[in-house]
């Protein structure tokens, strides 16, 4: 009795070491994760496959296996639901497809913990990119803004506080066809999209009345002032080089070209003001985020969450930082890299200047009309005559798909 007793306690502990044993064995599955190319390529750093890396080795709690797949932030809206049982598990996407991408439930609403981490640690402007119908879906992990580029040694710090200013030194180019640009000067004279905040949807986009007349009247004669330049980024740029532009307007993704071009004479500010009608205006870009968002239907949201915050956190956006030049939108180390001009000044501009773009689809409406409205005052078709009547007819566009 005693000998079976001992060989049933034996057995007992074999047993338990084994449960135990089973019990911290780390759980196998398999994560998709996309992103850009870039963000995969060894060349330059291998920013994604590193992180994923990291991310296993600090939880083994798991036994990952990613599986990667390339999509830009700006397919994703597209990509991403057109299968969702094949789509990535947590993937890299731009704010501006955030309705698109939650009117196919397609993304994961953060709440919690996560909703917490994510209000706690990244710009409120940001933050706002993100949320829709009072939904947080994702974390920021990069800026998507502008600001100006300009030659030190043709203006001063105080020059470039006013395009007014500015055009009786050199010469400004400012990409006025394109919509995404144009809209700045009619932000700073209080005209709206979907509200002051930009989330009101009913409010559309408005445009008109006085204090839209007035932005056209100011742009007429600007681009009557020949130091007033009117071109894409892409060509500023070139003509920056040849001495034919002195400042232009631009987001991060110039900012090693631009650096090139001027040496010693680099500079960068937020975007200057503007007189409209008697009243000197803050120019205002649009800014949105882009952000790591994780797929609705994921059979394991806890890990697909926790890499999600890990590929954002203040480790890996130094990395993004680090290898791609990506600017920071974590607090603390936006705190850490106040002396890159260029991060110093994008957290300005989304924190005191920018507007959070909406991601609703009816901003679609814009860009058209917007790019033909400023084709009109470049070639000089809308003047002061017909301002009135243009900038109407631009509101009515800019609200309706059919016109």
């Amino acid at each position: 009795m005693k000998r079976f007793t001992a060989l049933l306690l034996a057995l007992c502990m074999v047993m338990g070491l084994a449960a135990a044993v089973a019990e911290s064995a780390p759980e196998k599955f398999t994560l998709r994760v996309w992103s850009p190319s870039e963000d995969q390529n060894p060349d330059l750093g291998a920013w994604l496959n590193t992180l994923c890396d990291e991310f296993n080795a600090a939880h083994p709690e798991w036994d990952i296996t990613f599986e990667y797949g390339v999509s830009s932030e700006s397919e994703a809206k597209k990509l991403v639901p057109r299968d969702m049982e094949a789509a990535p598990d947590v993937f890299l996407y731009g704010s501006t497809g955030l309705e698109t991408l939650c009117q196919a439930n397609a993304l994961t609403e953060w709440g919690g913990k996560y909703m917490a981490y994510v209000q706690e640690n990244y710009p409120e402007t940001l933050v706002n990119c993100l949320i829709y119908e009072d939904g947080l879906y994702g974390v920021p992990v990069t800026t998507d803004t502008y600001f100006m580029y300009y030659d030190k040694s043709v203006f001063t710090e105080e020059d470039v506080l006013s395009l007014d200013a500015m055009l009786e030194k050199g010469k400004v180019a400012f990409p006025l066809s394109n919509g995404y640009y144009l809209a700045a000067f009619y932000l700073a004279n209080g005209c709206t999209f979907f509200g002051a905040d930009g989330k009101n949807r009913a409010d559309g986009i408005q445009l008109g009345g006085e204090k839209g007349v007035a932005v056209t009247n100011t742009l007429v004669d600007l681009v009557q002032n020949p130091n007033f330049i009117v071109a894409e980024p892409s060509d500023a740029i070139g003509m920056m080089r040849e001495g034919n532009c002195n400042a232009y307007i631009c987001g991060t993704w110039q900012a090693t070209q631009t650096r090139e071009v001027l040496g010693d004479n680099f500079g960068v500010a937020v975007l200057p003001s503007v007189m409209i009608d008697g009243t000197s205006c803050q120019l205002r870009p649009f800014t949105s985020a882009k952000a790591v968002g994780v797929k609705s239907t994921t059979e394991h949201p806890v890990a697909a969450l926790e890499l999600a915050c890990f590929l954002a956190s203040y480790e890996g956006q130094k990395a993004h930082y680090e290898k791609r030049g990506y600017v920071p939108c974590q607090n603390a180390l936006i705190a850490e890299v106040a002396d890159d001009p260029i991060c110093v000044v994008d957290a300005k501009t989304v924190s005191e200047v920018a507007l959070a773009r909406a991601s609703y689809t009816e901003f679609g409406y814009y860009w058209s009309p917007a790019e033909s409205m400023g084709n009109e005052i470049r070639d000089g078709i809308v003047t002061h005559e017909n301002a009135a009547e243009k900038t109407e007819t631009f509101t009515q566009a800019v609200n309706n798909p059919g016109i």
